[in-house]
């Protein structure tokens, strides 16, 4: 890195955290500790309030902020796509704000880094996996639990689990502390604190009915983190499939979660699978048909038999 996109850096990353010792710095810009006292002596020289307070490290003067700033035609794609991605995958608040953002991004670019911007986009498209019936309710639902997780308030929904319970049902009624929200692989995830289970648990808003923001409140751990958060895995069980090799590419591209791995076998092609209980896999290998064929546990074969004769007797 140039030494003057450095002083920018650095005077942007003093304004993002507030106060920051020598040490972080160099570490964030993969430098040396003396270099960055001289950064700092660069950037007081030229007019920039840094702040050096002993022990804690440097900030800028109060009231201080950096002048617009001139992004690159990179830069200006990535913030736009990004955008777009917004409007895509967020409620209509979120998307209403994204296309605003994009019109103010758009409005301060130089013309030479706009017609640019404008050639690159161009070129890159974003396509959503599918409208689901469920996307405007899941999109309400959005909403209503970023204003729970914001307000600290809990909630209360009907919940249709995966898996259903030994009595054959499904539903379930739940009161959780809304902790955050993650898209994963194009679905919506609370992550809570459920008082059903005493612990923390994942629910797709899309498997959510009746949703209701209730006027208790909870207070959230100040130890939680969520983009620290790491949930803990219980798949123990290990499902080893054989897949026609000229599938394999299908199967890949399938992103099944449970997929640890495929490797090369004398027998052919064996795929690792990770699960709680094999008949989360159940749907996925019926629908493969005889391309695929489950090799072990051998419950989980008779299992898929098992199936295969309440599909042949409706046959």
């Amino acid at each position: 890195m140039k030494k003057t996109d450095r002083l920018l850096a650095i005077v942007i990353e003093l304004q993002r955290k507030g106060i920051l010792r020598a040490e972080d710095l160099a570490s964030t810009f993969e430098t040396s500790v003396r270099t960055i006292y001289r950064d700092i002596q660069a950037l007081s020289e030229a007019g920039v309030p840094v702040i050096g307070a002993p022990g804690l490290g440097y900030s800028l003067m109060d009231g201080y902020f950096l002048p617009p700033i001139s992004f690159t035609a990179e830069e200006s794609v990535a913030l736009l796509i990004g955008a777009d991605f917004i409007k895509q995958r967020f409620d209509d608040d979120y998307g209403i704000s994204a296309q605003t953002s994009c019109e103010k991004i758009e409005a301060i670019l130089p013309e030479t880094v706009r017609r640019e911007t404008s050639r690159v986009r161009k070129t890159i498209r974003l396509l959503s996996s599918g409208e689901l019936v469920s996307w405007e309710k899941e999109k309400e639902y959005i909403v209503m639990v970023r204003r729970a997780i914001l307000e600290e308030r809990k909630i209360s929904f009907q919940y249709l689990k995966s898996m259903p319970e030994v009595d054959g049902n499904r539903q379930s009624f739940r009161v959780v502390d809304p902790y955050g929200l993650v898209l994963v692989q194009g679905s919506w995830i609370l992550i809570a604190h459920c008082h059903l289970r005493q612990g923390m648990r994942h629910f797709r808003l899309s498997r959510m009915t009746q949703l209701t923001i209730l006027e208790e409140q909870f207070k959230m751990p100040t130890d939680f983190n969520l983009p620290d958060y790491e949930p803990p895995d219980d798949r123990n069980l290990s499902v080893i499939i054989k897949i026609n090799p000229e599938i394999v590419d299908k199967v890949k591209e399938s992103n099944n979660f449970y997929m640890e791995a495929i490797e090369e076998h004398e027998s052919g092609l064996h795929a690792i699978f990770r699960v709680r209980q094999p008949d989360e896999l159940l749907h996925w290998v019926l629908g493969w048909g005889a391309d695929v064929v489950v090799l072990e546990p051998e419950s989980f074969r008779n299992r898929i038999r098992e199936e295969i004769e309440k599909m042949l007797k409706r046959y």
